[in-house]
């Protein structure tokens, strides 16, 4: 498995993850933890952010991986 698939595995599973706190965060009631889910959220949203990033640079440096 190259590194490119292993990144692209990575944001579908941050995307997946934020899905669920935002859906979270809609279904409490406990403002704490709707807080809670919240920051979690975003949190999740600069990792998934970060891990783009890191992919545009992969497919920048080796052109071949753009084709996967």
């Amino acid at each position: 498995m190259t590194v490119a698939t292993q990144i692209q595995q990575a944001i579908a599973s941050c995307e997946s993850t934020l899905a669920s706190l935002h859906s979270f965060a809609l279904e409490t009631n406990d403002q704490a933890a709707k807080q809670m889910f919240q920051n979690l959220a975003n949190q999740q949203e600069q990792i998934m952010m970060n891990l783009k990033a890191r992919q545009q640079f992969i497919e920048n440096e080796e052109p071949q991986y753009k084709e996967q």
